[in-house]
């Protein structure tokens, strides 16, 4: 039976998901830039709590962003180290996908506009559609002003809104859901269950190609100095 360990801490929350013999563990903090002190100390916690060694697990999944810059590198910094130290694959699961997907276990929501306030007056943007329990990508992730934030060219239905864009943006950004939580972060527990669905496609990744995803370039790609 799969054994799938998730954790994430691309927004203010840090979350570990731990899937063993068919049942969930999870823990939830909103703990602002104390990723880096929680995380490990977590994931040992969950382990201890199913009694189970690092070495059972079949893959680890993480949030490969968008998301705030240095918390989308401790993850991706502690899954390569379990990843090549056990020699396991990765799955890197979007967390925009992960807000969609708590929608639709908390809400119920079908159709969710995911939005994670980006800084520099942009939000981290994608729309979701549920299909067999899965919040599955319709059109692309973006980043881009709230004004331009809209549901895919073709899409009919009600929305609901998910993530602190929309804490933020709510009153500027072009798509009106039916209703919203603008103070939703993602939760490794969805992480877990879109990590799932990977793990049976079969689209599980060597550890050197978990890399972030930050959407807009110019984060992850320092300005040349000028001449």
């Amino acid at each position: 039976m799969t054994t799938l360990l998730a954790l994430d801490t691309a927004t203010e929350a840090c979350s570990v998901a731990l899937l063993h013999d068919g049942r969930v563990l999870s823990h939830y903090e909103v703990a602002p830039r104390m990723h880096a002190q929680r995380l490990l100390p977590m994931i040992e916690q969950l382990l201890g709590e199913a009694g189970i060694a690092a070495s059972t697990l079949d893959a680890i999944a993480f949030g490969r962003g968008p998301g705030a810059f240095t918390g989308v590198r401790i993850a991706i910094g502690v899954v390569q180290g379990l990843a090549f130290a056990l020699e396991r694959p990765v799955l890197p699961v979007s967390n925009l996908a992960v807000l969609a997907q708590r929608a639709l276990r908390e809400q119920g929501a079908t159709q969710v506009a995911a939005a994670i306030d980006a800084r520099m007056d942009e939000v981290y943007w994608g729309c979701y559609r549920a299909e067999a329990g899965e919040m599955r990508l319709l059109g692309q992730e973006a980043v881009l002003p709230p004004e331009q934030a809209e549901a895919p060219r073709g899409s009919e239905g009600e929305w609901f809104g998910a993530g602190t864009g929309w804490g933020t943006f709510a009153a500027r950004i072009a798509l009106k859901p039916t209703s919203m939580d603008g103070g939703m972060l993602p939760h490794a527990e969805d992480l877990l269950t879109l990590a799932r669905f990977a793990w049976a496609r079969g689209e599980a990744l060597p550890a050197d190609q978990a890399q972030p995803v930050y959407l807009r370039d110019q984060v992850a790609t320092p300005k040349a100095p000028p001449a």
